[in-house]
C-alpha cells in the first residue's frame, strides 16, 4: 500500500509537470493529483518539492530505459541491438513530455539529476548488456562485464551529447557503433561490412 501511494505520487507530478514545467507545479497540485493531502505527501517527501522533483525524474529516467529495454529485447544480434536502442531511446527523448518540458523550462534541473542517478543507470545497462555481450567472441582479454559497462557508459554519453552525429538516421547510428561501440570490444578479424562516411559532419 506505501508503495502505491508513493506511485501515485509519482506519477501525480509527472502529470503536472508535464503540463505545467517543474516550476509551475506545487506540492497541492502534485498531491491533488495523486488523491492525497499534503500531510500524505510530506510523509513520503519530506523534503519537500525538491525531493519529489528529483524522485519524479528518476523513477521516470529508469523507467525510460526499462522501457527501451524491453522495446530492443527481440533484436537478433548486438549490432542491431544497439542500433535499434540508440535510435529509439532518441526518438522516445523527443516524445517524451516530462524529459522535454524540462529540457525547454529548466535543464539545470534535469542534468545535475542524471549526474546524481549515473551509477545507477549505468548498473541497469550494463546488467541488461552483459547477458548479450556473453554469447558473443570478445576481443582477447575482454570480459562481458567490462564490454557491458563500457558500451552502457557510451550510451548514455551518446544519448545525452550526440556531436555530429544524426541519432535519427538509422545508416549514422550503425556507423556510430561500428567505429566507436564495438570496434575495440570484437576480435580485430570479426569481418564488418563497409558503410559509407559519415553524413551531416
Amino acid at each position: 500500500m506505501a508503495e502505491d501511494v508513493r506511485t501515485r505520487l509519482l506519477e501525480g507530478a509527472y502529470r503536472c509537470i508535464a503540463e505545467k514545467g517543474v516550476a509551475a507545479t506545487s506540492l497541492e497540485d502534485a498531491a491533488r493529483a495523486a488523491g492525497v493531502s499534503r500531510a500524505t505527501l510530506y510523509r513520503y517527501f519530506p523534503g519537500g518539492r525538491e525531493e519529489l522533483v528529483g524522485a519524479v525524474i528518476t523513477y521516470e529516467t529508469l523507467r525510460f530505459f526499462q522501457n527501451l529495454a524491453h522495446a530492443v529485447a527481440g533484436a537478433p544480434d548486438l549490432e542491431t541491438l544497439l542500433v535499434e536502442g540508440i535510435v529509439v531511446a532518441h526518438r522516445s527523448i523527443e516524445a517524451h513530455a516530462v524529459l522535454q518540458k524540462i529540457l525547454e523550462t529548466e535543464p539545470e534541473r534535469l542534468l545535475p539529476q542524471l549526474s546524481l542517478e549515473s551509477a545507477g543507470l549505468i548498473g541497469l545497462l550494463a546488467a541488461f548488456f552483459e547477458g548479450r555481450f556473453a554469447g558473443h567472441r570478445l576481443r582477447h582479454g575482454v570480459e562481458p562485464a567490462a564490454a557491458a559497462e563500457y558500451v552502457a557508459r557510451l550510451t548514455l554519453s551518446f544519448i545525452g551529447s550526440p556531436g555530429g552525429w544524426d541519432l535519427a538516421d538509422p545508416e549514422q547510428v550503425r556507423e556510430l557503433v561500428r567505429s566507436e561501440f564495438l570496434a575495440g570490444l570484437l576480435p580485430a578479424a570479426d569481418p564488418r561490412p563497409e558503410v559509407t562516411g559519415r553524413r551531416g559532419g
